[in-house]
């Protein structure tokens, strides 16, 4: 929830909804310029599209569960959690530059749940 603000917590940089004088406004941030993006007349609606629009959210269903250096270990984990039927989805990025390559895994929704015991606390 670091990247959305409902009722006022602080974000650096995601997509909030405040009432403003009693207009609802659905608004984005990033290194504080906010660009107002919708504006609602009722709290209902503006709430329906706020939740419409984080559940579109790819990235705000997934949670990290850690990032592996060897290819053996990322399959270990993956095995697991087809095992488990959990969903997940993973990426490749250039750790330590274009040398040093890690596989991120997340896991998908509630499925993080049942998966608790594969989150990897440190590289």
């Amino acid at each position: 929830m670091n990247s959305y603000s409902i009722n006022g917590n602080t974000i650096y940089e995601g997509r909030g909804l405040e009432n403003n004088g009693g207009l609802y406004q659905w608004y984005y941030t990033e290194r504080g310029e906010k660009s107002i993006l919708e504006y609602f007349a009722t709290e209902k609606n503006a709430v329906q599209y706020a939740l419409k629009a984080i559940k579109a959210d790819e990235h705000a269903n997934r949670n990290y569960i850690g990032m592996y250096k060897s290819d053996t270990e990322v399959e270990q984990i993956l095995t697991e959690l087809k095992k488990r039927g959990i969903e997940y989805w993973t990426d490749k990025i250039p750790y330590g530059g274009m040398n040093d390559w890690r596989t991120r895994i997340f896991v998908i929704g509630c499925g993080i749940k049942n998966a608790r015991d594969l989150i990897k606390t440190e590289l």
